[in-house]
């Protein structure tokens, strides 16, 4: 532990050097485009092209709580709780009592040792993913990444490597996104906590003494954020992404819910420097939030396993695991299926969204295989009818069908995993003058699909229509418009039993 310390006072102090020298550099320069305020920021376009017609990105659940396999992420909040969980049982009964193996043991066992970035670049951009990253940080205070703000992350302890830098190598060799999310706000120990009431709530660990959580060590406290708050604000908080913007220059930053517990000052203080940094770059970036942690006007909203259930007028995303439990891997995972995924996906672009998917690699840098074949099932049915995905709009509405989504966010997660898309569920999208129909489910041969949406009283919505196929199939489509809506009788040969799409060309939208 003295050879870990010496190493991250050394890191530290090239870290505050670089910094210093940095923003001297900053002022010696003409005046920033963006200000550390509201009005300011809002000037930012919140959605660039690029993001609006990716569509689809990948990202990953992945650290030292992928150790354990055990629960799910949160495996280090619940172990540190006063009254006995599920987890606590099944920690003491695997590797001891937390007084004696503390949750930061499992840095030194996570290994990585297969993980190959490039053959996980490749399988998400083989999956149809336009931008890919990593969770940089999640809320146990381990960085995905080289740092000089913290001893704990994957260069100095663990893998010794420098994750977010390689997937961001290979993401540039193939003319992709890079992505990296953050949910540390909730590392802080607000108050050192050991009862969790109001905003103590949104401190990931509970100061319980004789345990590591309790821990004066100055490296332990750094990992359990047993920090003052102003301090922690500023060198840790602040100081994480600051360092990830510089060093990886990363085209979207993803925030988790509670940053609404980080003062106004160093969100304001965020977004001037990376947007500002961005600016120097000549890139367009993205910031994406939950809840109403940041203003509208230059970020993107974000629901976790929801979605709109109306067409929007501003692109949103959505977060949704591969998985229908944990986010990160654990033991007898279940995965959901490719065709319910696309169902996903085409219902969230006909509303203007954008979707981003979480997978699930184990603690050895492998990729089970049922989530792979599960990513290359998508691949497939996107390289043959992505038209219908990527680079498109939404049509004046969004689809039609008996299948509704619930409103709401988070606290409809289950009601949403239960929605199950049939063939007479439609999502529309368009593109120049073509429309396309995508029907959520194994179409029947020769069945009459029936598109209300294009009844008489929508006529303004597009002209005449030119043509109509079926993506995939060779065979002439039957149709007829007719006062209640357009008639299209299916042909015989159904190309793909996932989701079948109809290219509907026109005279105009």
């Amino acid at each position: 532990m003295n050879q870990l310390k010496c190493e991250y006072i050394r890191k530290f102090i090239a870290f505050i050097c670089v910094s210093c020298f940095t923003l001297s550099g900053v002022h010696a320069q003409d005046k920033m485009e963006y200000k550390a305020d509201w009005e300011s920021l809002s000037k930012h376009k919140a959605s660039p092209e690029w993001f609006a017609d990716a569509k689809l990105g990948i990202y990953f659940h992945w650290g030292i709580y992928s150790v354990p396999a055990y629960g799910d992420e949160w495996y280090p909040f619940r172990l540190y709780q006063t009254k006995e969980t599920d987890i606590q049982k099944h920690h003491k009964e695997t590797y001891g009592s937390i007084e004696s193996f503390g949750y930061h043991e499992f840095a030194r066992m996570f290994k990585a040792e297969y993980f190959n970035a490039s053959e996980w670049v490749q399988l998400f951009q083989d999956a149809g993913a336009k931008f890919v990253g990593p969770v940089a940080e999640h809320h146990d205070g381990y960085s995905m990444w080289e740092s000089n703000v913290t001893p704990w992350n994957s260069m100095d302890i663990g893998p010794h490597r420098d994750i977010l830098g390689e997937i961001k190598k290979e993401v540039e060799k193939r003319d992709m996104k890079l992505i990296a999310t953050f949910h540390h706000a909730r590392q802080l120990q607000r108050n050192n906590p050991t009862n969790f009431t109001g905003r103590n709530r949104a401190s990931h660990y509970r100061n319980i003494p004789g345990t590591a959580t309790a821990s004066n060590d100055s490296l332990l406290a750094l990992l359990y954020g047993n920090l003052p708050e102003e301090d922690w604000n500023e060198r840790v908080w602040y100081g994480k992404l600051k360092e990830v913007i510089d060093n990886y220059q990363p085209d979207i930053i993803w925030f988790d819910s509670w940053l609404d517990q980080i003062p106004e000052k160093y969100r304001k203080k965020f977004c001037a420097y990376y947007l500002n940094q961005a600016e120097k770059w000549g890139k367009e970036v993205v910031i994406v939030r939950k809840q109403q942690d940041l203003p509208l006007s230059f970020t993107v909203d974000d629901l976790e396993k929801s979605r709109k259930n109306k067409k929007e007028d501003h692109i949103w995303m959505t977060d949704e695991t591969i998985s229908k439990g944990s986010w990160c891997y654990t033991n007898n995972l279940k995965i959901k299926r490719a065709q319910d995924l696309i169902h996903v996906l085409a219902d969230i672009v006909s509303k203007n969204g954008v979707l981003l998917l979480n997978v699930s690699p184990k603690a050895d840098g492998t990729i089970p295989f049922d989530q792979q074949e599960v990513l290359r099932e998508m691949g497939k049915w996107l390289k043959k009818y992505g038209e219908a995905i990527y680079k498109t709009h939404p049509w004046y509405t969004y689809g039609e069908g008996p299948t509704k989504e619930p409103v709401g966010h988070y606290d409809n997660r289950k009601k949403f995993l239960k929605i199950k898309y049939s063939e007479k569920d439609i999502r529309y999208t368009t593109n120049g003058n073509t429309i396309y129909a995508t029907l959520l489910g194994k179409a029947t041969p020769e069945r009459v699909v029936h598109l209300k949406s294009f009844d008489r009283s929508h006529k303004d919505n597009f002209k005449q229509i030119k043509d109509i196929k079926l993506v995939g199939s060779s065979s002439k489509v039957k149709w007829r418009l007719k006062k209640e809506g357009l008639y299209i009788t299916l042909p015989n040969d159904i190309p793909n039993q996932m989701a079948s799409v109809l290219q509907i060309d026109v005279k105009e939208i």
